[in-house]
C-alpha cells in the first residue's frame, strides 16, 4: 500500500493542522508556521501519518522541536484517541490471551501509522502544554526489562499530577489508548 495523500486530503489535512497550530500556539511560540507547511509538504509519507493520527482522532499538533529542522507532532486530543483504546500493549500480549482478543494492538497500530508511542518523557512533556487524560489513560513506551517480566506501563493525568503505572500487557480496557509522536 502507497503511503500517500490524495491532493484533496493534502489540502484538508494541511488547512486543519495550521487551524490548530494557531489556535494552540502555547505549544510552539516562536514557530512560523509557512516553515512548517513547506517541510510537512515535503515529506509524503509523513504527511500520510499526519493524517492517520487525525483521522483517529489525535489532533496532532507540534509539542517540541530539537532545531529548526526537526519538529515533533503529537498526538493532543484531551483524551486518549477513542479509535485507539480497547488495545493490549504488543503481538506477544495479544497472542497470549487466550479468550476475549481485543482487536490488535497498539505497537502494530502505531507501526502501521508511521508513528512512535511516547516514552515517559514525551508524555511528561506533553502535559506542560494541557490537561490530557484525565478521564482516560494513553499506553506509552515500555522499557525493555518490563516487557520481559510480562508487563507494560500507561500514563494518566489525576489530581494535578501525572501518573504512571503499569499491568500485564495483555490486558485492555475502554479507556486505555495510546498517543504517537511523528518526527519530521
Amino acid at each position: 500500500m502507497k503511503k500517500v495523500l490524495t491532493k484533496k486530503e493534502e489540502e484538508e489535512l494541511i488547512k486543519t493542522l495550521k487551524e490548530r497550530f494557531e489556535n494552540n500556539i502555547n505549544r510552539h511560540k516562536n514557530l512560523i508556521w509557512n516553515e512548517i507547511q513547506i517541510k510537512i509538504e515535503g515529506n509524503p509519507e509523513k504527511l500520510w501519518s499526519l493524517n492517520e493520527m487525525e483521522i483517529t482522532e489525535g489532533e496532532p499538533d507540534i509539542i517540541k522541536i530539537e532545531s529548526e529542522n526537526n519538529y515533533f507532532f503529537c498526538d493532543c486530543a484531551p483524551e486518549s484517541p477513542k479509535i485507539r483504546r480497547s488495545l493490549c500493549y504488543d503481538q506477544e500480549a495479544l497472542d497470549s490471551r487466550k479468550e476475549n482478543k481485543p482487536q490488535g494492538n497498539v505497537i502494530d497500530s502505531a507501526n502501521a501509522m508511521g508513528i512512535k508511542l511516547l516514552t515517559e518523557e514525551q508524555y511528561r512533556l506533553l502535559q506542560n502544554f494541557g490537561k490530557f487524560d484525565t478521564k482516560t489513560s494513553s499506553w506509552i513506551k515500555t522499557p525493555a526489562e518490563i516487557r520481559k517480566l510480562g508487563g507494560a506501563i500507561f500514563c494518566d493525568f489525576r489530581y494535578g499530577k501525572i501518573f504512571v503505572y503499569h499491568n500485564g500487557a495483555e490486558s485492555y480496557y475502554a479507556s486505555r489508548g495510546f498517543r504517537g509522536m511523528l518526527e519530521i
